[in-house]
C-alpha cells in the first residue's frame, strides 16, 4: 500500500507549517500560537488560505501573523553513518 503523502508529493504537494499567532478573545494583548499542518501547493498554498479564511469568518481569535515553511517537492533523505559500536549488558 503507497504511503498517501507520497503521493501528493507525486502530484506536486509539498509538507507545508505554518505558525499562526492570533489575540486570545478575553484578552487581546496576549498572543496564542497555534501550529498548522498539512500537504499544499507551494506557492499559492490553496488549503493553508482555505484554512485561514475559516479561521477569520467562525473563530473569535484575531490573526496577528502566520509565518509558513515548506519541503521541497522530493529530496533524497539525509543519512549519517556512525562509527562504533555499543553493547548493552
Amino acid at each position: 500500500m503507497v504511503d498517501l503523502g507520497f503521493m501528493k508529493r507525486l502530484k506536486g504537494y509539498s509538507l507545508t507549517t505554518a505558525e499562526i499567532l492570533y489575540r486570545m478573545p478575553d484578552h487581546p494583548s496576549l498572543l496564542q500560537s497555534f501550529v498548522w499542518q498539512d500537504y499544499d501547493e507551494h506557492p499559492r498554498f490553496p488549503r493553508l488560505r482555505d484554512f485561514l479564511g475559516f479561521w477569520s469568518e467562525n473563530l473569535d481569535g484575531e490573526l496577528y501573523q502566520v509565518t509558513v515553511a515548506h519541503s521541497k517537492l522530493i529530496r533524497p533523505a539525509e543519512l549519517r553513518i556512525a562509527d562504533g559500536q555499543f553493547r548493552l549488558n
